[in-house]
């Protein structure tokens, strides 16, 4: 005989009475009913002759319970709230014990439950989550261990994102988050609290600065929408739409170098970017966008430079890039193995650089380098032959037209060389 199956059901805060006939039947005929605390209240009044086991503090055993429910021939049943298939239990509760051990009968999600509320589409919006542990504060920088990064780049990349909070990581802190990426202007967040409860709150399309400042009753979900901000290019921003150092002292990578360079590090939607000599962000922000999955480690030792790099990031709302103001190579031994490099500046440390580089990059990566004077160039091509890599030269001259009277002509710019070695995939 097979052991009895179990059922794990959606269920939102109406209880009993929001249930289907289904999820009814299941619970009346059950041996045992587990649950958190408040999901076992909604429904404790219905199921008389089942055992209740509350798993706060303890959804580690819950497969342990159901595995010795279903071995003595006891129909059990998992509660959980709204669709387990949504950011909930279903998928780690069948990972444990088997995806045909249990059968799964969902309620309406508490996101499609908001989206309702405030007359919104669902099938365009992304879902998120950062129901979880407390998350700390966003800080202007953070890495992808951040408890929000996932939630940061899903509002980034999609302009309408529905997702589930926690009672720290709250509607308040990720309008914070928000403000201090630089979206105070372009997102809105409408915020549904307390759903199908009497004192059921909704409000919509709160600015950040007043969803920063206020507090909301838990339970709630959040919905961030994008106003029609015109969107910025993933690549080919012009020079001057750069924060700088004035008078300009060629402290940018312009944009013709800039446009080669990044064709030849050959970028990933999900790779890790370094960024050396990051001067005013310009090669690692664009790498930034082009990498939207991945993420830009930069280091900048100029002050001046590392604020006009973090200016940037913040005006362009950047957040998949951290900047380090220090002199490379110090502390790059604890940034993940690069996909690609750039090296911009180099602090006198070239040999040292381009040799550590090599090393760090992941097989099938690139390094890529600009030089403008002879000698970096001369430092950069004997360093990559001493290490047998495999490496090429271009050298890249563009000029740009200028007024002159009632005409144009065309200015030179001084010459780049741009040096690509490449770390070759082991057989």
């Amino acid at each position: 005989m097979q052991p009895e199956s179990c059922s794990l059901i959606g269920i939102l805060d109406d209880g009993w009475a929001g249930l289907n006939d289904a999820a009814r039947q299941r619970l009346t005929r059950a041996d045992i009913i587990i649950g958190a605390a408040r999901t076992l209240a909604l429904v404790a009044p219905h199921v008389p002759q089942a055992m209740l086991r509350d798993m706060d503090g303890a959804l580690t055993k819950v497969p342990t319970w159901l595995t010795e429910a279903r071995a003595a021939r006891q129909h059990a049943v998992v509660l959980a709230t709204g669709d387990p298939l949504c950011h909930g239990i279903a998928s780690w509760l069948t990972d444990k014990i088997g995806a045909t051990a249990c059968e799964i009968l969902p309620a309406v999600s508490t996101l499609q439950l908001a989206c309702a509320r405030f007359r919104l589409t669902w099938q365009d919006t992304t879902v998120a989550s950062c129901h979880g542990p407390d998350a700390g504060e966003w800080i202007a920088g953070a890495t992808p261990t951040h408890g929000l990064y996932a939630v940061m780049r899903a509002i980034a990349l999609h302009p309408r994102v529905a997702l589930f909070t926690s009672p720290t990581n709250t509607p308040a802190r990720l309008a914070r988050a928000l403000i201090t990426a630089g979206h105070a202007a372009d997102v809105r967040l409408s915020v549904a609290c307390r759903l199908l409860l009497p004192d059921e709150q909704c409000f919509a399309q709160l600015s950040l600065q007043e969803a920063a400042s206020s507090e909301f009753a838990e339970p709630n979900v959040v919905i961030v929408e994008r106003t029609g901000t015109a969107a910025l290019p993933n690549f080919g921003l012009e020079d001057a739409e750069y924060i700088q150092r004035t008078p300009e002292k060629g402290l940018i990578t312009k944009q013709e170098a800039r446009a080669l360079s990044l064709a030849k590090l050959r970028l990933r939607a999900d790779a890790v970017v370094w960024d050396i000599g990051a001067g005013s962000g310009s090669v690692g922000l664009e790498a930034a966008r082009l990498a939207p999955h991945g993420h830009v480690w930069a280091i900048e030792k100029n002050p001046g430079d590392a604020d006009n790099a973090r200016a940037n990031a913040l005006q362009f709302r950047i957040s998949n890039y951290t900047l380090l103001e220090a002199k490379a190579p110090a502390q790059l031994d604890s940034w993940p193995a690069p996909d690609a490099v750039f090296i911009g500046g180099s602090g006198g440390e070239l040999a040292e650089l381009i040799t550590l580089c090599l090393q760090r990059l992941k097989p099938g990566g690139r390094l890529v380098m600009n030089f403008v004077t002879l000698e970096n160039l001369a430092t950069a091509t004997q360093t990559l032959q001493a290490l047998e890599a495999t490496w090429e030269v271009v050298q890249l001259q563009a000029s740009r037209s200028q007024p002159i009277l009632a005409m144009h002509r065309l200015a030179a710019q001084n010459p780049v060389w741009i040096v690509t070695a490449s770390k070759e995939i082991q057989a």
